[in-house]
């Protein structure tokens, strides 16, 4: 017999709204493009560490040792299946709901259970489509820590769960033009704080790439102020560079975060390598060495 035991996770549901219709309008196609998208949801939800637990008809269940990663790992396939989808007819659209929390789980092998996945069930059911609806837990960990911004939903009723969870929708998308994602539980009440959290993270990133390029310019100017022939000034502005870089790469979802974080490392010790001249290009050793753990991973993406 398979050991049963416990563990705090985060839980990852999924599936398709009005997938029955599409089913009866083309099966073939509509099996098809649920291949495709589910490929690519995998994919995403292993690049940020995650693990598919099961599927079944239009569902899918994974968890993540990470809240972080788990709410990123939605926002980046809601991201994607949106340009999957905008080459679609608008009937045709698979527009997918997906429901996160963060709760204590029974683990059978390698399947999971108990209420921690009935209320990331239920809090995908009460997702728009092509949206996100995360619980009260899950939103304490992420708040300022996620370039999305929140709506509060109110408390949402689970079956053997005695009081509400509260439940907030993501946010997804140009925040000047688009409406929040609302789920269908009723209406949505503002929460002010979380409008606060996702304009402060913008302003935090734009002020640190503010402060960086300022040390950049004022190191170049105590270098040309004080020239004794040397530019000494480049090494500490490569390193600035590529904490910027690193710090754009967090948070965002265009490219494998993993995979560009390599790159910019290969790019860094190239930079090295060129201000160091000495009729030698060394830096090609450790950058065959990146790349090749950067096609191993990419190679292992599903």
């Amino acid at each position: 017999m398979s050991e049963t035991r416990r563990k705090l996770t985060t839980i990852f549901c999924a599936d398709v709204q009005d997938y029955t219709r599409l089913m009866g309008a083309d099966e073939e196609g509509t099996l098809a493009a649920l291949k495709r998208c589910r490929e690519a949801m995998g994919r995403l939800i292993e690049s940020h560490g995650g693990r598919v637990i099961n599927t079944w008809g239009d569902g899918l269940i994974a968890d993540f040792p990470s809240v972080v990663e788990a709410v990123r790992a939605a926002v980046d396939t809601q991201n994607e299946l949106a340009g999957f989808n905008a080459r679609r007819p608008t009937d045709g659209r698979m527009l997918f709901r997906i429901g996160i929390n963060l709760g204590d789980v029974i683990v059978e092998g390698d399947d999971i259970y108990g209420d921690g996945v009935n209320i990331a069930a239920r809090l995908q059911a009460s997702a728009a489509a092509g949206g996100i609806v995360i619980s009260s837990t899950v939103y304490d960990q992420v708040r300022n820590k996620v370039a999305v911004g929140f709506e509060f939903l109110g408390p949402l009723m689970v079956k053997n769960v005695d009081e509400g969870v509260p439940s907030y929708a993501v946010k997804i998308g140009d925040a000047k033009g688009e409406t929040p994602l609302r789920g269908r539980s009723g209406p949505a009440q503002p929460q002010p704080a979380a409008e606060i959290a996702e304009v402060g993270l913008a302003s935090g990133r734009r002020r640190l790439f503010g402060v960086l390029g300022v040390i950049a310019v004022v190191l170049i100017g105590i270098n040309l102020l004080s020239w004794q022939g040397v530019f000494w000034a480049r090494f500490p502005v490569l390193a600035l560079a590529v904490v910027a870089a690193l710090a754009w790469n967090r948070d965002q979802t265009r490219f494998n975060r993993r995979i560009a974080s390599l790159a910019i490392v290969a790019l860094g010790i190239a930079g090295i390598n060129l201000f160091t001249w000495t009729g030698q290009f060394w830096a090609v050793w450790p950058m065959l060495g990146i790349a090749a753990v950067m096609g191993l991973r990419w190679s292992m993406r599903r």
